[in-house]
């Protein structure tokens, strides 16, 4: 590349190192450094100023000019079609849209290039029809998510079942033998997972079809579990506040040692009276609940909120199994998040914890409905 205005060397080293060599124009990403057709080396990169060196160039007369026309911070890395576009069209190419431009390809990069070879993931989306509509999940959201971790490849293992026409019954029937076959073929030697030996989860569906999934996932190979945050929309978990903690209690004894039902008062408040006329008298009914606060749907923010749940299931489900036995069932009410859901079928022991009678909340018939059995 040609010196022109006098930009010093070191500051043309660290932009093209800042841009990994590619062109900052969005979602150009040339890399520089070899002809795309001949793929000889050379360098086919261009300094462009966002702020013109002379005042009469494109952007040149903003109020605001920097005091170093030729800092890093005013430059950025193009290929020479996106140089001549952003100075022929300086109206559609602002200050603002540029600096944003180089931001996000330097952050991009700056994240990329920090990822060691251990921090490889396979990313599975569970993607369902909830009240009528379906939740995509936009590949850059899902990057940002798994970060430090990085996605052996960013879509991952989709299991889709909004291509499923049945309903009710039917639909729960099919949707969980399609989960059951797209997970099987998941641990299929051969698969991303033996290369990674991590999963990262981004599932929304109906809760008894979350914990069905979770059931089916190996205890063999890690499993990270992703929220969908309700303000900021988007995945990432986040980093301040301070973690919630659970109570566990009984609500009422049963007269039937044998007969159990769980409420998991999360997302929202479970009461007793609520339940179908089946869970009697006859049921001793425990609730797993949020200690201090009251329920809501937004209240699982941080991870550590994610494992401080699974620890209290865990010590709810040794406490139901010293004091009722070998019991066949628990009956199973969940208000919970999606995350939540998922680690309730995954943290069943086989052959050693009761099998969970799912139910659901359906609101047409204005009650719950026994839906699912799992383990």
């Amino acid at each position: 590349m040609r010196v022109t205005r006098g930009i010093p060397e070191f500051t043309r080293l660290a932009l093209f190192v800042r841009a990994g060599g590619r062109c900052e124009f969005d979602g150009c990403n040339k890399f520089l450094l070899e002809h795309p057709l001949t793929l000889k080396g050379g360098n086919f990169g261009q300094m462009a100023h966002i702020v013109a060196f002379s005042q009469d160039g494109p952007r040149g007369s903003e109020t605001l000019r920097p005091k170093g026309i030729n800092d890093s911070d005013n430059l950025m890395l193009l290929c020479p079609q996106c140089h001549k576009l952003i100075d022929d069209h300086p109206e559609a190419h602002t200050v603002q849209t540029l600096e944003k431009y180089k931001q996000n390809h330097e952050e991009r990069i700056h994240h990329v290039t920090g990822l060691g070879p251990d921090q490889k993931t396979t990313v599975v989306q569970l993607k369902s029809r909830i009240a009528g509509q379906s939740v995509a999940i936009p590949v850059a959201q899902v990057t940002d998510a798994v970060a430090p971790r990085y996605p052996r490849d960013a879509r991952g293992h989709v299991i889709d079942l909004t291509d499923i026409e049945a309903e009710g019954k039917a639909f729960l029937d099919v949707a969980a033998a399609t989960i059951k076959q797209r997970i099987e073929r998941l641990y299929d030697r051969g698969m991303d997972v033996h290369e990674t030996r991590h999963i990262s989860l981004f599932a929304l569906a109906p809760i008894p079809l979350l914990v069905y999934l979770g059931n089916q996932l190996s205890n063999k190979v890690p499993v990270q579990v992703f929220q969908r945050h309700r303000d900021t929309e988007d995945w990432v978990w986040k980093t301040s506040g301070v973690p919630v903690e659970y109570r566990f209690a009984k609500v009422r004894d049963g007269t039937d040692r044998t007969k159990v039902a769980l409420l998991l008062s999360l997302s929202g408040k479970l009461h007793a009276a609520s339940l179908p006329g089946e869970i009697g008298d006859l049921f001793t009914i425990y609730e797993l609940t949020l200690a201090g606060i009251d329920p809501s749907p937004t209240f699982l923010r941080l991870r550590e909120d994610l494992d401080r749940f699974k620890e209290a299931y865990q010590a709810a489900l040794r406490t139901i199994s010293r004091d009722h036995g070998q019991i066949e069932a628990i009956h199973f009410f969940p208000a919970v998040p999606a995350p939540v859901a998922v680690l309730c079928g995954r943290e069943l022991l086989p052959k050693v914890d009761p099998s969970l009678l799912v139910y659901d909340y359906d609101k047409r018939a204005g009650g719950f409905a026994l839906t699912m059995k799992v383990n």
